[in-house]
């Protein structure tokens, strides 16, 4: 779950990548953006680029689930939906971040993506859990809840 250094947990806001502190006994309340005004959280999953990337998985004080897909891809769009719920469930503990492999090829190829669907934890910018194949709403936030303790 999201570690909290005492003044705050320090979250990205989805829409413009500014980290704001946030303290973590109102995490639950969600609050506000200081750069853009947008809501930190929307229960829904962000999508992820090289521009926004790291400001998600390495400097964000909550973990981060990417979904690594391709529009190509059958069992991808198949599990967009269970991976779109999931969001309103594991959020705000847990942000959702989708990463198209076609268009950030790059950072499919740091993480050695070799099928996909491929799910990946992110915490503090650690790796700390990969499933590969398509996977039901439950199987998801199970999955996640059970890495994260």
């Amino acid at each position: 779950m999201p570690t909290d250094r005492g003044d705050g947990l320090l979250i990205a806001c989805p829409h413009c990548a500014a980290r704001n502190r946030v303290p973590s006994d109102r995490l639950a309340a969600g609050g506000k953006c200081g750069r853009c005004g947008q809501p930190l959280f929307a229960g829904v999953p962000i999508t992820l680029t090289s521009a926004n990337f790291d400001a998600h998985a390495a400097r964000s004080g909550i973990p981060l689930l990417v979904d690594f897909w391709a529009s190509w891809c059958g069992p991808c769009r198949q599990m967009a939906p269970a991976f779109a719920a999931s969001a309103r469930l594991l959020e705000p503990q847990v942000r959702l971040g989708k990463l198209d492999t076609e268009a950030e090829s790059a950072i499919a190829g740091r993480y050695g993506i070799r099928s996909i669907p491929t799910l990946i934890l992110f915490s503090q910018g650690r790796e700390i859990g990969r499933q590969s194949g398509a996977m039901p709403e439950r199987a998801i936030v199970d999955w996640t809840r059970g890495l994260l303790g």
